[in-house]
């Protein structure tokens, strides 16, 4: 019975059940389809919850179709129309205001509600710049129609039937039982309509302040002549400074529009807040305050920079250091093991040659008392001739001494086993662990383990050196046919031999129709050494780089033939070195950093770094720098080596690359007697591989004189006066009737004869003026029509003297106007651009068969050398963050300091780069080190900035989104400064540097009303890094500032969508701004 109780009030719980929800559902469906709200008991508490809930999803549907409708107009300042709206209008987590209308307006709360038209009539207006307080005449408020409704903060009902929310067309007659606002809902002047609050507003009815006569919390009054009329609701909903009362204030926060909680202690409220934040650790938050102090982590972010940045520039400093003095210890390790060797080698060969010398007596010694038998060689003969010859010959005397004692046979047998094992071991002691690389084998290893450590490398770089001096001191004292011997022996290495001959060369400067050169004729000769000696204007340089294919802006005819062929001396750049008259080195890096940098971009790529490090040793000892060899070269103003160490740098550049053809611009210009001595003995060791050397000199001492093979000797005007062997024009000049009289050196008298200043003998018949074409007619070469009347006058000696070259002063001379010479000197000028430019992209075919390393290997070398560089540059870039740091916290502009940093990039070096351009080195891979150098300074810089701005202003935004616009500013304010400090000289880049931003900044935020101005500031990067930040922080407003939101956006013509095109804008700028730097970089050369 139990049992079946139970199951009867089971089944019955489950129908009563299921008819409840039947009704329920019933009630639910007949309320949805009821149009009229009044049908409903609102007072009562049960129904009054469902009644609200129903309203809520109405009025969601009418918010919904606003979205739709205003975001059409909206979209530059709306993403997401619904999330920005539910941000906005979702009531949804408590409906307290919206029952407490219901209640208030007696179940009418739908027929005071605006419609769709009505709202869109509101919101248009506001969207059209008005502030709200005042709207257009419509059908309910107008001059013949002004109910109590169209007050600021009444609203008023239709007449009958609940009108249509979602007509956005037609605006309903609304002027029955006007009363005030509810409070949640706004009543704007000039509508007689509720529209809701948006969250993060508080809108609670107003009270009336009896001496001021206003509605508080609001800003409007009460209309005069109607007694009957308070205070209604919120009036207005606009922007925060036309409807400021409306929003949540700070330090407060509403979680609903009608209520207004104070912030609590450990939280922090903004301007219309509709919850409390969290304030982070190690921030203080007091109660009712509207920001975090967040001084605490940008102090810390501040501390963690300089922390960081000091590690890296002081442990990078300590890097280099404990480097260098590693590597310096092997080298002294090397260099002591080295001579160690060469000095037991010494000692081996000195006991073997005595050990031979002592068996060779021995056996000389028995032969002439046990044979009679003479020699028929002398031994010593054939020792000094066919050492090899010799000791097999021994071999053959060996059987007629059997006669010999048996004591004496055993002492010869000892001493030549002796000196077997003596060589022996000098071979094995030779060979120490490294393999035998020998100079001339091209970097390939024979014997061994290819060196790897420094250690090894260093044992092998300075073994082989002090094997070459050995071989040095044995060459001292060869006869003839050992010096031929020595030329002609295979293992001696020869470099490519380039023959430079020129025929008629003439060079006239464009524009002007100035001669510099001047019919000069003649040959350099690999393996010998020509000096170019003249006085001052006579076109030395000129000659030189007419040679070295250097001659810019000027016209050149003639001949230049290399090895016989009519070929480009740009085809041979890898293997010709050019010593510029100034010492164009790198002040910021130390004497052997220099050397190796232009050893490893210039030497060929297949050879190993053990011959690499041998070059670079072989070059600083033969330049005497081996003190000053970790020293800085240095600058103005920092000081370092000398300046004769520092000339001999500018050569060792040269030498360190094994160039075939060296030409040198007053190499000795600076150096003392031994210092200049000490460098020609380098140049003649050079010119012994076979490399052709030609230098210009002035005024060389008389041993230096002595030194050289050839001389060419010119005069002003870039005439030849005397081409051959130096040692002969001593010779030459005599048979002119010009002898050097004693004690005087040669150089120096022929200068001075060619300079005026010393006058041939009356007796020679010789004038200065008449040397140029004498040697012409000694030599038979064509002599120019100007001066075929001194050739004439020199056939006949009869004809009277005359000191003219036969050319009226005045001749050659053409008036131009002052039209005529601007025209002439513009055209000269694009003439000069036009051969700049044809040089610089002009492709030769490479006829040096060396292959040196391409653009990814120079690029890791420029990328060592320009982070040394950097290191040591350490002052200057805390320099730069500090007064970054002083910018953030001042509000300052991180664009201009970084594009004025950035002129340093290119403006400091740029003879430098000129000289390695020249030399054939990659200027894409030294352009691109630079720049990927600069990438550390373009990451850190925005950090520097804002661990001051960030936490000082405090903005909306991300920490994150406001580093991104600074990455991708500073990245493009980086490649303007590259495009400036290429393009301009240092002073005038500075000053763009500081103008261009200016400018532009006021073109992007002055477009109003002018067309023009706002396609220009299109092409302006300020306008879309500062749209970039505005959008960044945008977003973050949303709820009752969507309003003021989409007009700030709209006053400065942004859109919230262009986030991205902004910072790809930025970038792209960044990019091109490269380009054009490069493309300028390698087309323009400044004088």
């Amino acid at each position: 019975m139990l049992k079946m109780g139970l199951k009867k009030l089971k089944i019955c719980s489950l129908w009563s059940v299921s008819i409840w929800g039947f009704v329920v559902l019933s009630l639910l469906v007949n309320m949805v389809q009821c149009q009229n709200f009044n049908d409903y008991e609102v007072n009562n508490p049960d129904v009054l919850p469902l009644v609200t809930t129903l309203v809520n999803s109405r009025l969601s549907n009418l918010t919904t179709v606003l979205s739709k409708d205003i975001s059409k107009q909206a979209s530059f300042c709306i993403k997401d129309p619904e999330a920005e709206w539910n941000k906005a209008f979702n009531f949804s987590s408590n409906l307290e205001f919206l029952a407490s209308c219901i209640e208030k307006t007696q179940g009418s709360f739908m027929q005071g509600v605006c419609t769709a038209a009505e709202a869109i009539f509101y919101f248009d207006t506001i969207f059209k710049g008005s502030n709200g307080n005042t709207l257009k005449p419509n059908r309910n408020c107008n001059l013949t129609s002004w109910v109590s409704g169209c007050e600021p903060g009444w609203a008023c009902r239709t007449p009958s039937n609940e009108p249509d929310l979602e007509n956005s067309q037609v605006i309903p007659s609304r002027t029955n039982s006007c009363q005030p606002c509810c409070e949640g809902f706004f009543c704007p002047r000039g509508l007689t309509c509720m529209i809701p609050c948006p969250l993060g507003s508080h809108c609670p009815v107003a009270k009336l302040n009896d001496q001021t006569g206003i509605c508080e919390p609001y800003s409007y009054q009460l209309p005069p002549g109607k007694q009957n009329h308070t205070c209604g609701g919120a009036n207005v909903w606009a922007d925060v400074h036309s409807s400021g009362e409306v929003f949540c204030s700070a330090g407060s926060y509403c979680p609903t529009t009608v209520q207004k909680e104070l912030c609590s202690k450990g939280h922090y409220c903004r301007t219309g807040s509709t919850s409390e934040k969290r304030c982070f650790k190690l921030t203080s938050c007091n109660a009712s305050t509207s920001t975090q102090d967040l001084h605490a982590y940008g102090i810390m972010l501040i501390v963690a920079t300089v922390t960081l940045l000091l590690i890296i520039y002081n442990c990078s400093d300590q890097v280099l250091t404990t480097r260098e003095r590693r590597l310096a210890k092997a080298r002294e390790a090397a260099a002591r093991s080295a001579r160690e060797t060469a000095k037991a080698r010494k000692r081996w060969i000195a006991a073997k040659n005595a050990a031979k010398k002592h068996a060779s007596e021995l056996q000389s010694h028995i032969s002439q008392k046990f044979s009679f038998k003479k020699s028929t060689k002398d031994p010593e003969e054939l020792k000094i001739l066919d050492r090899t010859r010799f000791e097999a010959d021994e071999d053959s005397y060996a059987p007629a001494y059997t006669s010999a004692s048996s004591e004496s046979l055993s002492s010869s047998a000892a001493s030549k086993g002796q000196m077997h094992e003596i060589e022996d071991d000098i071979e094995k002691h030779d060979r120490f662990d490294v393999s035998s690389h020998d100079r001339k084998s091209k970097g390939h290893t024979t014997k061994g383990k290819q060196p790897h450590t420094n250690s090894q490398i260093f044992k092998y770089a300075y073994a082989e050196l002090e094997k070459e001096k050995a071989k040095q001191e044995e060459n001292k004292d060869l006869t003839f046919s050992g010096v031929v011997s020595m030329a002609t022996n295979p293992e001696i290495r020869k470099r490519p031999l380039i023959e430079v001959s020129f025929k008629d060369l003439t060079l006239t400067l464009k524009g002007k129709d100035k001669h510099l050169l001047r019919c000069v004729t003649g040959k350099i000769k690999p393996g010998r050494i020509t000096a170019v000696m003249g006085p001052s204007g006579a076109g030395k340089t000129t000659f030189i780089s007419a040679l070295a294919g250097k001659a810019m802006g000027c016209k050149m005819t003639g001949l230049i033939l290399i090895n016989g062929k009519n070929e480009s001396i740009r085809s041979y750049r890898k293997i010709i070195g050019y010593v510029p008259q100034d010492d164009i080195v790198h002040g910021n890096l130390t004497v052997e950093e220099n050397l190796w940098f232009n050893a490893k971009c210039r030497l060929p790529a297949h050879l190993s770094k053990p011959d690499k490090v041998l070059v670079v040793e072989r070059v600083i000892e033969a330049l005497g720098l081996q003190m000053v060899r970790d020293s800085l070269v240095g600058t103005v103003e920092k000081r370092g080596i000398s300046g004769g160490q520092r000339k001999r740098v500018n050569v060792g550049l040269e030498m360190v690359m094994e160039p075939s053809l060296l030409i040198l611009d007053e190499p000795t210009s600076g150096l003392d007697s031994a210092s200049s001595l000490q460098l020609l003995r380098a140049l003649r060791h050079e010119a012994l591989e076979g490399v052709n050397i030609c230098m210009v000199l002035h005024q060389p001492s008389y041993s230096l004189f002595q030194m050289f093979d050839d001389l060419v000797l010119l005069a002003k005007g870039g005439f030849t006066v005397y081409h051959g062997s130096a040692k002969k024009a001593e010779q030459y000049f005599a048979g002119l009737g010009i002898h050097v009289p004693d004690r005087v050196n040669p150089p120096d008298h022929f200068i001075d004869i060619l300079e005026g200043i010393v006058k041939p003998s009356q007796s020679s018949g010789v004038n200065y003026k008449e040397l140029p074409v004498r040697w012409m007619l000694h030599n038979g070469y064509p002599v120019p029509p100007e001066l075929q009347q001194t050739a004439a006058r020199i056939s006949m000696p009869s004809a009277s003297p005359d000191l003219s070259d036969g050319i009226s002063p005045h001749a050659g001379i053409d008036e131009r106007s002052f039209a005529g010479e601007l025209w002439q000197d513009v055209r000269t000028t694009v003439e000069i651009h036009q051969d700049t430019i044809r040089h610089n992209f002009l492709k030769f075919k490479d006829l040096s068969s060396r292959r040196t390393p391409g653009v990814l290997w120079q690029y890791r070398y420029f990328l060592g050398r320009l982070g040394k560089q950097r290191m040591r540059e350490a002052k200057v870039q805390a320099t730069d963050y500090l007064i970054l740091l002083l910018a953030g916290a001042c509000l300052g502009t991180i664009a201009l300091l970084c594009k004025i940093a950035a002129l340093r990039s290119f403006s400091l070096d740029k003879l430098q780069y000129l000289r390695e351009r020249a030399s054939g080195m990659s200027s894409l891979a030294y352009f691109l080190a630079k720049d990927t150098i600069d990438h550390f300074n373009t990451v850190i810089k925005p950090l520097v900035y804002l661990s001051m701005f960030f936490f000082f202003t405090n903005p909306r935004s991300s920490f994150a989104e406001n580093y991104v616009v600074l990455l991708c500013l500073v990245y493009c304010v980086t490649g303007i400064g590259y495009a400036f400090a290429i393009f301009f000289h240092p002073g005038s880049a500075q000053l763009w540097s500081v103008l261009v931003p200016v400018v532009l900044t006021l073109v992007a935020t002055r477009t109003q009303d002018n067309e023009v101005l706002k396609n220009i500031s299109n092409l302006c990067y300020p306008k879309w890094a500062l749209e970039a930040f505005v959008i960044a922080n945008a977003e973050k407003y949303y709820g009752v500032w969507l309003i003021t939101r989409c007009g700030a956006l709209s006053k400065s013509d942004y859109n919230l969508h262009e986030w991205t095109l902004c910072i790809g804008i930025l970038i792209l700028t960044g990019i091109i701004s490269r380009l054009i730097a490069f493309f300028g970089m390698i087309t323009f050369r400044k004088k």
